[in-house]
């Protein structure tokens, strides 16, 4: 039996029991679990319920876990930001070093969640697809509930290309051959399909997607940030040409993506990246009522969640090597704790509370003073580390929670990410006039940096767009795959803040930092290797 059939029949098993005692009300208004089987969704209404449930997937902990494997948040801590240049987790680094610094992606153990989980998304929006032309309804929320799971699918993909696949430049002009594409509910031996044909599939669904959307006059609920509309397909679209190396493509649907999605002002930029705002395109549900607890994001991540309240660990920092390069009239720098707010020795690894009396008051006074801004409502009130007592150098108050122990939303796809989208694009396609104008859109007048000015070109232009890329998508999961795309080596040794285990410089190499594809897969997938494997079913 297929490793695959397993993940689809657990996501169908789990959903049938759920759907028949919860009431409809709930399933309507939160993501609720599994999609079903044919039965279940023989409804335009029971559809959306199994888009609640995809959802669901992405925040809560999957029946395989170990060690927090509990969606999308795990693949953007584990997979994305503990192996970044610019995100550190001080506290956990003697632990987690290897992880970090790159050595595991040829580890069975840790690269199977990612393979297990996003192929868990691809069997549910399968069933959906499969399914929602013959159910019975309201046609709209059909055509609707297409859109959304095609997105569900391609974004699937894209992100599995991340981890699986080698780089663009480095695949053989898209012929090499990691990723079994499966379309259908289908669930035998299947071997795995090109880059281009990937690619090509990704670019299918996110159109279909898109046509799907724009002929129904279903709308998603402003608050649903959890189920994807069109301008999410149009996201999705970007990301994997821009991974694509497609850049006219990719400059195009970035465009498209952020329409109806302005960029936040500065009020909301400090609310604590907890709650939606006007440019979240897509993220997770945050509520109470479906709080994955101890691996939630919040509790480990937020600086007023458990971790960063109750324990000497913190909750994240930055590298001062990057927030030395963000001039001080930057909003963003003020979300972290630089040296050159408090006078920070580079000797100290952390602000003891009783050891370090002064500069402690001076981190919480400056603290206390940057709370001042959050005047949304949006975060919980802040305790933080007067309450654990510690402060990193760089630690962080740009995720917060809004209820214990961390209870909060997640972004996942955001408008100024599309516009990064944009710069990138255009300076790969020539004109740095166009790209500067982008990155002058997203920092000065949005009044992040209102004295910010570009008038780079060339390999600088490219460095800037990296350094702000970096700086304003920090901690939400890039660090990883916009390093691996770059080619470009993931090097801590410049970083005073950084523990000395994961001090380190991780060169780029021909595999194009391809994480192994899981034994799960090749064991029991006898087409994935070739023919040699068929006598062992």
């Amino acid at each position: 039996m297929k490793t695959f059939k397993y993940i689809v029949l657990g996501c169908l098993a789990s959903l049938s029991a759920v759907m028949t005692s919860c009431s409809s009300d709930y399933l309507d208004t939160t993501p609720t679990e599994s999609v079903s089987d044919k039965t279940a969704m023989g409804t335009a209404e029971n559809i959306y319920k199994s888009l609640n449930g995809i959802a669901l997937t992405m925040s809560t902990q999957q029946s395989m876990g170990q060690q927090g494997e509990c969606g999308e948040n795990n693949i953007i801590t584990l997979y994305e930001n503990y192996m970044s240049q610019d995100y550190y987790y001080n506290a956990f680094a003697s632990g987690w070093g290897p992880i970090m610094n790159l050595k595991y992606t040829q580890n069975n153990y840790y690269s199977t969640y990612p393979w297990y989980y996003y192929y868990n998304i691809i069997g549910q929006a399968n069933a959906i697809i499969a399914n929602v032309d013959n159910a019975t309804g309201d046609e709209e929320l059909k055509k609707f509930c297409k859109g959304a799971a095609l997105t569900f699918r391609a974004y699937a993909y894209e992100k599995l290309i991340h981890y699986y696949a080698p780089r663009w430049q480095d695949s053989n002009n898209g012929e090499s051959k990691v990723i079994v594409l499966r379309i259908d509910e289908s669930m035998g031996d299947k071997a795995p399909s090109s880059l281009n044909d990937v690619y090509a599939q990704i670019y299918k669904d996110c159109q279909d997607a898109i046509t799907s959307f724009e002929s129904s006059n279903y709308k998603r609920p402003s608050t649903q940030v959890w189920i994807p509309n069109v301008n999410v397909a149009h996201a999705v679209y970007a990301r994997a040409a821009l991974y694509r190396q497609d850049y006219q493509t990719a400059l195009a649907q970035a465009t498209e993506a952020r329409k109806g999605y302005p960029l936040m002002n500065n009020i909301d930029y400090q609310a604590g990246f907890c709650k939606p705002t006007s440019e979240w395109l897509f993220g997770s549900y945050g509520g109470a009522s479906e709080n994955n607890w101890y691996w939630s994001f919040g509790t480990q991540f937020s600086c007023n969640g458990y971790y960063g309240t109750k324990t000497g660990y913190g909750a994240g920092q930055i590298s001062d090597a990057l927030t030395s390069q963000i001039p001080n009239t930057d909003v963003r720098k003020h979300l972290f704790l630089t040296p050159d707010k408090i006078g920070w020795s580079e000797s100290d690894e952390y602000l003891d509370g009783e050891a370090d009396t002064a500069a402690f008051n001076k981190a919480v006074a400056y603290m206390d003073s940057i709370h001042e801004a959050y005047t949304s409502g949006y975060a919980a009130p802040y305790q933080g580390c007067k309450q654990a007592g510690y402060f990193f150098m760089g630690s962080q108050w740009k995720f917060y929670v809004f209820d214990t122990p961390g209870v909060g939303y997640l972004p996942f796809i955001r408008s100024s990410e599309m516009l990064l989208i944009e710069a990138e694009a255009n300076h790969f396609l020539g004109n740095d006039a166009a790209a500067q104008a982008n990155l002058v859109e997203l920092n000065q007048k949005t009044g992040r940096d209102p004295k910010y000015t570009c008038t780079k070109t060339d390999d600088e232009m490219f460095k800037e767009i990296v350094k702000y890329r970096t700086l304003e998508l920090w901690g939400e999961g890039f660090g990883f795959s916009d390093y691996k795309r770059w080619n470009l080596p993931i090097d801590r040794t410049n970083s005073a803040n950084v523990d000395p285990s994961i001090k380190v410089r991780v060169e780029t190499n021909a595999t194009g930092w391809a994480w192994r594809i899981p034994l799960r897969e090749t064991d029991y997938n006898h087409d994935y290797l070739g023919t040699q494997n068929k006598t062992v079913k």
